[in-house]
């Protein structure tokens, strides 16, 4: 098996996107290689201009410009066109300071997107028989049981509901176990017990009623897939899903054997140092365990499209695919997650054919995103917390070069900001939030999380005095907030200044006598003195 993930997935495609030099089979071949270097070379350099405040010039960058000033070491792409990967490249490398390059053979971990493959898993035994959308799960469940309680005495947690994130469980996502921690069973991290580190995984809301975005739901249809096939996860989706679309440089398997940890992608936090131990290690497999690359998730986006529209049923067929991707949330007082299908977020207003999943893991963002009616799509892996943002503005840069029917994102003030730091200095960052708090109309929605969230950015990038001069900036504009006194607490605590970090503490906890943080931190603080 070993063998089969690591054999290089080598098509005329990913041959041109890195220009190898091959003989000319005809004129034509030529000029369409050139012409496909030129596009790629557009997407590169034209990434969207960043509006600033008056008398303030854009910024504007390439993609390695954008890569270096958030210190993102490695990106990988694959660009979907009619169905098929056009090209596929990759950039930078491996871990700083280290001189492997990225190729597009390197794994990533795909973090959430771990859900979408996963669901295919999970409708594969539907269609099968092996497991119900509507049945009551713990009527399959066989190493363990959803806990009843006064919310499930009507309704109950069905895999239809895990999937769509409507059955009410608890615990959003997973942060992983470092390399060498020990690493807990699947029922001891549902019932939170050590060595897990999350809570028990519980049902809060009555099923059906709320959605909500729930890593721990996941892991009970990963519980169910294992209960009814009596295999290990890893195994039922090698055999059910990665082999038969091809994804031939991907697996579930956690700790990452060592054979495929030499050409895997070390993970980097946001002021561009490695992750301990290059990356975490997530039992969690269903909701957070996918190593894959940008080929074979386009691979998989492909492969649901096709399904959709009847021209493949490698895993699902027609029927199934469409289901899929349906909205499964009936009404707007679900909650804000009315766009979401079996495993996918799906496409509202002017993209209701596209259906898509990011991810996002100690050291990796990524995304995946297809649009089921025109065959476009793409796949885009990172091995930095801040790769979202060089992804969001790539992202940008394909759909105007492809022509896609997309409406992008609205980006966000702390986002602008966190670029205008980066290349102009905490100064320039400051300046530009007094124009957009007062801009009208807004040029960025600005809220008391758009300076809180700069100066945390600071704050991890080791930069605390200038994070606090954010955080009392903050303050002043929100003087009857709790969090932003917490906020700058943190940071005189971090500077080494107690007494201060005390009085902001005190204050916090005396606008909302709640903030069980900020209780926590005055009890530590005062014990030290």
């Amino acid at each position: 098996m070993l063998k089969r993930i690591l054999l290089p997935a080598i098509s005329c495609l990913i041959l041109a996107a890195f220009a190898i030099s091959l003989p000319a089979q005809n004129v034509g071949q030529k000029t369409s290689s050139v012409a496909l270097e030129e596009r790629i070379r557009r997407v590169e350099n034209n990434l969207p201009p960043i509006p600033l405040g008056t008398g303030q010039p854009p910024l504007q960058f390439t993609l390695q410009q954008l890569m270096q000033t958030l210190k993102v070491p490695g990106i990988s792409v694959a660009v979907v066109d009619n169905f098929k990967i056009d090209w596929a490249k990759p950039y930078g490398v491996t871990e700083v300071g280290a001189s492997i390059a990225v190729t597009t053979d390197t794994l990533f971990q795909a973090a959430s997107i771990s859900k979408a493959v996963t669901a295919s898993g999970a409708l594969y035994l539907v269609e099968h028989g092996k497991l119900s959308l509507d049945e009551d799960v713990n009527k399959e469940l066989t190493t363990w049981k959803v806990p009843e309680n006064e919310f499930t005495t009507t309704q109950k947690v069905t895999l239809r509901r895990l999937m769509s994130h409507t059955a009410g469980t608890t615990v959003h996502g997973f942060p992983g176990y470092a390399v060498g921690e020990p690493l807990p069973t699947l029922v001891q991290i549902l019932n939170g017990e050590r060595p897990a580190n999350t809570a028990p995984v519980r049902v809060d809301v009555v099923p059906g009623t709320k959605s909500r975005y729930s890593g721990g739901g996941v892991i009970i249809e990963q519980l169910m897939i294992m209960d009814v096939t009596g295999k290990p996860f890893p195994q039922f989706m090698q055999q059910t899903v990665l082999a038969p679309i091809g994804m031939s440089h991907s697996t579930f398997d956690q700790p990452l054997p060592p054979a495929l940890a030499a050409h895997a992608a070390a993970g980097h936090l946001a002021d561009g140092s490695p992750v301990p131990g290059k990356w975490h290690i997530y039992p969690e497999m269903a909701a957070a365990g996918l190593w894959t690359t940008p080929t074979d998730l386009a691979k998989y986006v492909i492969e649901i499209a096709l399904s959709k529209n009847g021209k493949s049923n490698r895993v699902l067929s027609e029927t199934m695919a469409r289901q899929m991707l349906t909205p499964q949330i009936a009404g707007a007082n679900m909650g804000s997650m009315d766009d979401v299908g079996l495993g996918f977020f799906l496409g509202t207003g002017e993209n209701p054919n596209e259906f898509d999943h990011g991810g996002s893991n100690a050291g990796y963002r990524c995304i995946a995103m297809m649009f089921s009616d025109t065959g476009q799509g793409l796949a885009i892996m990172t091995n930095s917390d801040s790769g979202q943002t060089v992804a969001l503005y790539l992202i940008e840069s394909i759909a105007k070069e492809y022509g896609w029917k997309y409406t992008p994102p609205k980006h966000s003030a702390s986002e602008v900001l966190s670029l205008v730091q980066a290349m102009r200095g905490t100064q320039a960052a400051v300046q530009e939030y007094k124009y957009l708090s007062k801009a009208t109309p807004p040029l960025y929605g600005v809220s008391e999380d758009t300076l809180n969230q700069l100066g945390y950015g600071l704050l991890s990038s080791g930069k605390t005095e200038d994070a606090i001069q954010v955080f009392k900036l903050n303050v002043e504009e929100y003087p009857k907030s709790s969090n932003p006194y917490d906020s700058l607490g943190e940071a005189y605590m971090k500077a080494g200044k107690k007494e201060l970090a005390i009085e902001n503490y005190t204050k916090s906890v005396e606008l909302d006598p709640k903030n069980q943080n900020g209780i926590e931190m005055l009890k530590k603080l005062r014990e030290q003195k």
